[in-house]
C-alpha cells in the first residue's frame, strides 16, 4: 500500500519539501507520495485529515507550528518544551507532535566554529527551536522582533553596537522569502568575523544574505536544514509511536 505524507502551511508555493520527498522515494523505490497542502487556517486541518485518510504523516510549517498544538494527541518533549511542532505522525486516529527544527539546525553548523553568542531574529516557533538548540551548545542568545515584550529587543532598539557583539546571526522569519524584504538591521556593522544564516531558502540568496555577502561574511541558507530535517521526520514515521511514547 502507497504511504502517503504532506506539508501543511500557507503559503507553500516556495516549499522544497514536496521535491525533496519525491526524488528521495524514487531514488530509493520507496513506494509513497508526498503532497502539499496549503490551508488558509488551521481549522481546516480536520476536514483535511477526514479527506486524506490515507495520511501518516504531515509537516507543518508557518504559520501553524504552534496553532496546530490544540489539534495533537500528544507532544514529544521537545515540542512540549518548546510549544511548536513541524512534524506530526499519524497512527491509528492518533496525532503525535515533534520538533525537529532545533535538531536540524544543529546538525546544520557542522563544521562551523564553536558557536558562543548569537542573535536570533524572529519570535516564532522556528526561532525558539534555534534558541533551544543554541543552548544546548552553551551560546548565549539575544532575540530581536517587533515586540518589545516578546523578545530582548526590539528593532526601535536594537544598536550597531549590539550587532557588532555577536559571532552567529540567525534570520528566522518568512522575510526574504521569494526577494521579499529584508529584517531593518544597521548592516554597515556587520563585519568578516561573522556569520548570518537565513532559515530561508528560496531564493537560495536573499536579501538578507547578500547584505552579508558584500561585506565578506560567511553565510548559509536553510537549504540543508530543511533536508535534515525532513530526514528525521521520515524517521520518525518510519519508528512509529510506540519508539517514543509508551
Amino acid at each position: 500500500m502507497t504511504e502517503c505524507f504532506g506539508i501543511i502551511g500557507f503559503p507553500l508555493s516556495h516549499t522544497f519539501s514536496p521535491a525533496f520527498f519525491r526524488q528521495k522515494f524514487e531514488q530509493e523505490a520507496i513506494d509513497a507520495r508526498y503532497d502539499a497542502f496549503p490551508i488558509h487556517e488551521i481549522e481546516a486541518l480536520p476536514a483535511l485529515l477526514r479527506a486524506h485518510p490515507e495520511l501518516h504523516g504531515l509537516n507543518v510549517t508557518a504559520p501553524y507550528k504552534t496553532a496546530v498544538i490544540p489539534y495533537l494527541h500528544e507532544l514529544s518533549p521537545d515540542a512540549k518544551k518548546l510549544q511548536a511542532v513541524n512534524c506530526i505522525l499519524i497512527e491509528k486516529g492518533k496525532l503525535y507532535g515533534f520538533n525537529t527544527d532545533w535538531q536540524a539546525f544543529m546538525d546544520s553548523l557542522e563544521g562551523f566554529p564553536a558557536i558562543r553568542s548569537a542573535l536570533i531574529i524572529g519570535n516564532g516557533g522556528a526561532s525558539q527551536a534555534i534558541r533551544y538548540g543554541l543552548e544546548q551548545m552553551q551560546a548565549s542568545c539575544t532575540t530581536l522582533c517587533r515586540k518589545p515584550a516578546a523578545c530582548d529587543f526590539s528593532f526601535e532598539e536594537f544598536q550597531a553596537d549590539h550587532l557588532k557583539q555577536v559571532q552567529l546571526i540567525v534570520q528566522a522569519t518568512t522575510l526574504g522569502t521569494l526577494n521579499e524584504g529584508k529584517p531593518e538591521l544597521p548592516y554597515e556593522a556587520l563585519h568578516s568575523s561573522q556569520i548570518l544564516y537565513d532559515l530561508v531558502y528560496n531564493p537560495p540568496l536573499t536579501p538578507f544574505l547578500n547584505e552579508g555577502l558584500q561585506r565578506g561574511l560567511f553565510v548559509k541558507n536553510g537549504l540543508d536544514m530543511l533536508h535534515r530535517q525532513a530526514i528525521l521526520s521520515w524517521n520518525i514515521w518510519q519508528q512509529g509511536a510506540t519508539s517514543f511514547f509508551s
